[in-house]
């Protein structure tokens, strides 16, 4: 992937839409250093840098977000890395429950533009179906270059497991 930097950087100020879950946001900040060994680079579609961590976190997460309806996303998290968001990138959503980024400064996940990382797993898009509409939504904009309004699905049972997730501690 670090060998298409410039290019992933370029279609990312295009406007290109990117989502990176766990590994793949660390991979798309600066680098991942672990405990031993060479840092890894990553190609800086996001302003932020991940380092190891001594402990797992492992969970439930209910966050909450500036940009979509209902606010909240939830998923689940299983991850050591510490990631520190710098800059014009600023977090997904606040946590109300889990640890997030880095357990820490209650962030979750990062945007800059179009490109969204996060440790959220756990079916994330099929447990938060407006999230999955507005990325496609974003998508589509950019490809035709045009204000998108998308046809209402009914999303009955995929809100149904978002919202029995809401608020549940690990």
């Amino acid at each position: 992937m670090y060998a298409q930097k410039d290019f992933l950087i370029s279609k990312r100020d295009e406007g290109a839409v990117f989502l990176g879950i766990c590994g793949g946001y660390q991979l798309f900040g600066h680098y991942y250093q672990p405990f031993d060994g060479e840092r890894l680079l990553g190609v800086s579609l996001l302003d932020v840098y991940t380092v190891a961590g001594k402990k797992r976190f492992i969970g439930n997460v209910t966050a909450r977000t500036s940009f979509l309806t209902p606010e909240t996303l939830v998923g689940f998290e299983n991850h050591s890395g510490l990631t520190y968001l710098q800059g014009d990138t600023i977090p997904l959503a606040v946590l109300s429950v889990g640890n997030g980024n880095n357990g820490k400064d209650n962030s979750e996940g990062a945007r800059f533009k179009n490109v969204f990382g996060t440790y959220l797993h756990g079916s994330l898009l099929p447990k938060n179906p407006h999230f999955a509409d507005y990325l496609i939504k974003l998508a589509l904009e950019k490809r035709y270059n045009d204000n998108i309004n998308l046809s209402a699905l009914d999303d009955a049972f995929e809100m149904a497991a978002h919202n029995s997730v809401v608020g549940k501690a690990y």
